[in-house]
């Protein structure tokens, strides 16, 4: 459920005409409903209510916006975070560093640093190399590092092959079968307190088939490295519940999933870590785009040529994925068009051959199911300025991330003085 609802006939935002943010923002923007957040935290939240020891802690590179963070760190939410600069926006958001998990295949030395110098909570380790690393910077500071061990359990998430994580072919974690050798030898470290293990498998799951093996797998390691003498008190189940992006899909519901989760761990007897993003964030944003002009194709459909484009808004040019796509005032008619931005490349296509309400040049529109993988992905190709961000408050909306126009990218560069 999500807080973007036709009222008299036209869409809003919670209270909110999106046709009132259109006139003072400017299109192409990106709006977010603090309900819709709040309300899909909870929800999420309740799910795991028979998980007696947990932290959930946001994804946040489905939705780094600091405005989203704080409303998700004032549902208790901690952040799990995959380099630096989402490190430092979690704790701006007022996240505490004991809630913080540091993910990521290739944490830098200076990461590493950072992490150490802000005391956060756990590091996820993804290979031998970086626990040594890890475990030299904290003996330095005469630190013990908290941590979990990653492993990659080469199981197929039945996802996107681009968000596919945890299939044997993929970088991250370390492979089942030599989790016990680095093990071993990380624990015995000074500067790391190796004290558990952390799996994820992808993202945009809709079942929970691929989790609950990859989970059954974590569980029989728990047991056979406390077998082998290590005390294990943390696990990370990491995240990748998917969203309805279109008609037809049915996700499992954060119940479904945590009522698994209670069953396969319920005799684990450690603290567990959860790593939700797009199933928070997903259905909580939509970016508000106007049509430029209706061109009229071949023998096939028309163009709806829209003022958004991929560089806003990657996931459809990146994975073919799926947005639903309505008009912010529907008069009733449809019609079957080709969705396209003013970038110079055919990729440049939200959608082929998609029925969708009439439109004509002017009118305002909107990608549904935009608030996670959005914004953060934008870049300024094309020479294009970076789209900005707002979010709704039940009758009241603020900007909370400034449109960039293309000169202020062009402002930050350089010739030299010999050209």
């Amino acid at each position: 459920m999500d807080h973007f609802a036709l009222k008299d006939g036209a869409l809003h935002a919670e209270d909110v005409a999106l046709s009132r943010i259109a006139e003072e923002v400017g299109t192409p923007v990106y709006v977010y409903s603090r309900a819709t957040l709040e309300r899909h935290a909870r929800v999420f939240r309740e799910g795991l209510a028979d998980v007696p020891n947990k932290l959930i802690a946001f994804a946040v590179k489905s939705n780094p916006n600091l405005a989203v963070l704080k409303v998700l760190q004032s549902q208790g939410f901690g952040a799990d975070v995959v380099s630096g600069g989402e490190l430092n926006r979690a704790l701006a958001a007022g996240m505490t560093p004991d809630m913080i998990v540091f993910s990521g295949v290739g944490k830098t030395r200076a990461e590493l640093e950072l992490g150490l110098g802000k005391g956060i909570g756990q590091f996820n380790i993804e290979s031998r190399e970086e626990g040594r690393e890890l475990a030299e910077l904290a003996a330095a500071r005469g630190k013990q590092a908290q941590a979990c061990l990653r492993i990659n359990p080469d199981v197929d998430a039945k996802t996107h092959e681009k968000i596919s994580t945890g299939k044997a072919e993929n970088k991250f974690g370390i492979p089942l079968v030599h989790t016990r050798e680095v093990f071993d030898e990380l624990s015995q470290l000074d500067g790391l307190n190796l004290r558990g293990v952390a799996v994820h498998i992808g993202s945009q799951l809709l079942d929970l088939e691929p989790l609950e093996t990859a989970f059954a797998k974590v569980g029989q390691l728990v047991a056979d490295l406390r077998a082998a003498g290590h005390t294990i008190t943390h696990v990370d189940l990491g995240g990748g519940l998917g969203v309805p992006y279109k008609d037809g899909e049915v996700p499992p519901s954060p119940a479904e999933y945590g009522a698994m989760v209670a069953h396969i761990t319920k005799d684990w007897g450690v603290h567990l870590t959860f790593e939700p993003g797009r199933v928070i964030a997903g259905n909580a944003g939509i970016l508000l785009t106007k049509v430029v002009r209706v061109k009229r194709g071949g023998n096939g459909p028309p163009f709806v040529i829209v003022d958004a484009a991929m560089n806003d808004l990657a996931r459809p040019a990146l994975y073919g994925a799926w947005h639903d796509f309505d008009a912010v005032q529907p008069t009733g008619e449809r019609m079957t068009a080709n969705i396209v931005g003013p970038i110079c490349e055919t990729g440049d296509t939200f959608a082929r051959d998609r029925e969708c309400d009439a439109l004509a040049a002017g009118d305002l529109a909107v990608f549904r199911t935009a608030g996670a993988y959005g914004a953060t992905m934008a870049s300024s190709y094309n020479s294009r300025g970076f789209v900005a961000e707002t979010l709704v408050d039940g009758n009241r909306y603020a900007v909370v991330a400034d449109r960039i126009a293309a000169a202020a990218i062009m402002d930050a560069e350089r010739v030299p003085d010999w050209l």
